[in-house]
């Protein structure tokens, strides 16, 4: 149960924001203004400095907030995945697939979305038990990408990361994804301090989600 409620978290809230950050600091507190805007999906990618430390210390703060679920990105390997996962990961995300992460991850009942380009990377990845695939990069794509695989594959989980902005997530959502992976755009104030930034950003992309599909409806 606990795995489907990570899985509809996600699916819910539709935005996971991946966090890459010049220090554990950053990351937390860039995260933090994530939440504060309305994301409940947060990837800590393991391009971050103790990036395990900082999914602990996340997971401890949040503890009591059932909304909030804490992920690990840029995950390449099973022993960084159970690394993760020791530390409260409660999914692991990675920019490719792997066999022995995922069943790793089907072991532990955590949620595991790789990062798949085509149509049999993602056949691959669904004989392995994944749930949610992250198409990456979306940029490689667009949203008109969705409709093709999901002809093949209606029955696929789709998450783009990677090319997903203000302007076009209402387009990835219309066409059919369960989520977005938002990253570069949304934490970039933190380059400069600007949490506040990251929080009206990340307010804005869980209206824009919500809004569309509204409209899809």
């Amino acid at each position: 149960m606990k795995k489907l409620n990570v899985l509809t978290r996600i699916s819910e809230c539709g935005v996971v924001a991946v966090v890459r950050a010049e220090s554990s600091e950053e990351a937390f507190q860039i995260s933090e203004a994530c939440v504060k805007g309305g994301i409940a999906g947060i990837e800590v990618t393991f391009t971050v400095k103790d990036a395990a430390e900082v999914i602990k210390g996340l997971t401890s703060y949040y503890e009591n907030n059932n909304e909030v679920i804490i992920g690990a990105g840029t995950v390449l390997d099973a022993a960084t995945a159970r690394l993760a996962i020791l530390a409260g990961a409660q999914y692991i995300v990675s920019p490719c697939f792997d066999e022995e992460t995922a069943k790793l991850c089907n072991l532990y009942q955590i949620p595991y979305l790789p990062g798949c380009m085509t149509i049999t990377e993602m056949k691959h990845a669904l004989e392995y038990g994944v749930d949610i695939i992250k198409l990456f990069p979306g940029s490689a794509f667009g949203p008109d990408f969705i409709k093709a695989v999901k002809a093949p594959l209606p029955q696929v989980n789709l998450m783009p990361t990677g090319g997903v902005s203000l302007e076009n997530v209402a387009e990835w959502i219309k066409n059919g994804c369960v989520a977005v992976g938002v990253g570069g755009n949304l934490v970039a104030p933190a380059k400069t301090g600007n949490y506040e930034q990251i929080t009206e950003i990340a307010s804005q992309y869980v209206l824009r989600v919500k809004e569309a599909r509204e409209a899809s409806r």
